[in-house]
């Protein structure tokens, strides 16, 4: 069965080269599998349904729901105001704001896309408005973007947590100090960046400039917060808080800030749909793969190999790093999660490493993989809102890259910036 999966594997890689989808490649090399093995073809759909049929999978249209809901619902004007009469002030005040903006923003979409082409918008304007020359604005935006999927919610966490049998709940927990040395990296090289360029600075607003800003964004900045107490209380699961954050910003939209128009609903609700077919295609095709690849004994065999072939666990997560960052150059995130997840996590098992502290490696790496070209569709987003070519969004994110890969190492050498708080609040 090795061989032949193995044969199946080549034809798969041949079908991705000549243009096939990939949740197509995926399907096909299934029943590929399961017909020359002599299994009984309608193991496949059964595999589909029951990768469909997952309640944590549930978290991920609710997720996505809610970005859309937040960015159509007054939400990101209010927190990009508040950001600034926060940080303004300082040298290169709007890049400051940008990335605060993004903090904020990132525990309410889970998503880069969302966060690049929802607050990115009025981010962008207002620093070109302001004199920023459209790299340097479409830069900081993409790279602050990058934050979103790391701190919780998080639609690849809710996704990596599914296909590799990892909490959710700890996944989330893990990504917040991550994310926050993201956030504090980015904010030092601006901090740089503006003392060799005298970039433009704010006055200080005043302490009620800023009490007016936050009391127009408190009731969105209470998401985070109610996402976050209700599952370290034991309120509601990672799913269910998805569902209770996405008609608390409904409410937001259509009865606090009342920016939210009843007869915009239904587009939101079909690119949701939209956006969680592409998703759940791939996460069922995914799953059917995986367990082909696992009867055909591909990860067990596999796993062995590198674990001789690299020797130690350190050399082992260098080397995932290096695979995972040029995979994401030329591969969507999330596909490369579906294909990759069946392969290095059981190696990773192997080596004892904690699969938290991987799950954050894995995403993080390919959270990168969004802003570095030639598939980076961050990258794309931006360079469309601040109209620049994608060359030259391409020269422009390269510095910004440095912070990010900062933070990338400090995880690998050093476990607990992953581990300890899902171990203090959650016991994981």
């Amino acid at each position: 069965m090795t061989e032949t999966m193995g044969w199946i594997i080549l034809g798969w890689l041949a079908a991705l080269l000549a243009g096939v989808p990939l949740f197509a490649a995926m399907g096909l090399a299934s029943f590929a599998f399961v017909w020359f093995a002599g299994i009984p073809a309608g193991i496949v759909p059964q595999k589909l349904a029951q990768a469909a049929n997952s309640f944590p999978l549930l978290a991920a249209p609710l997720f996505i729901l809610m970005g859309n809901i937040m960015n159509s619902g007054g939400v990101t004007d209010r927190i990009f105001a508040f950001a600034t009469a926060c940080v303004g002030w300082l040298r290169g005040g709007l890049c400051h704001a940008n990335i605060l903006a993004s903090v904020i923003f990132a525990g309410m979409s889970g998503s880069a896309v969302a966060d690049a082409g929802g607050v990115g918008t009025l981010e962008i304007k207002a620093m070109t408005d302001e004199g920023y020359d459209p790299e340097t604005a479409a830069a900081i935006t993409a790279a602050s973007a990058t934050i979103g999927p790391i701190i919780p919610p998080s639609l690849p966490m809710v996704i990596y947590g599914v296909s590799a049998d990892v909490s959710i709940g700890g996944l989330f927990l893990a990504g917040i100090i991550p994310g926050l040395l993201m956030a504090a990296f980015l904010m030092l090289m601006v901090t740089e960046v503006a003392r060799r360029r005298n970039l433009p600075r704010h006055p200080f607003p005043g302490l009620r400039e800023v009490w007016v800003a936050y009391k127009r964004a408190h009731w969105a900045l209470m998401t985070p917060v109610i996402l976050f107490g209700g599952m370290i209380a034991g309120w509601f699961t990672p799913t269910e808080a998805a569902g209770v954050a996405t008609v608390y910003a409904l409410f937001l939209g259509l009865f606090v800030y009342r920016d939210l128009d009843l007869k915009n609903l239904p587009k939101l609700i079909e690119d949701t749909v939209e956006t969680t077919g592409v998703v759940l295609a791939l996460v069922m095709t995914a799953a059917a793969l995986a367990w082909c690849l696992s009867i055909s004994r591909i990860p067990q065999t596999v796993g062995p190999l590198i674990v001789d072939w690299v020797g130690n666990p350190l050399m082992f997560l260098i080397a995932v790093n290096i695979l995972l960052l040029i995979v994401g150059c030329f591969m969507e995130a999330l596909a490369a999660m579906l294909i990759l997840i069946p392969i290095l996590v059981p190696a990773a098992a192997q080596f004892g490493i904690d699969p938290i502290q991987f799950g954050l490696i894995f995403v993080l790496n390919l959270m990168i993989g969004t802003i570095t070209p030639p598939v980076g569709v961050v990258l794309f987003v931006t360079a469309k809102i601040a109209n620049i070519s994608f060359e030259s969004m391409s020269r422009a994110i390269i510095p910004w890259l440095l912070p990010l890969l900062a933070v990338l190492i400090a995880i690998t050498l050093w476990p607990p910036l992953t581990t300890f708080l899902p171990k203090l609040l959650m016991g994981k």
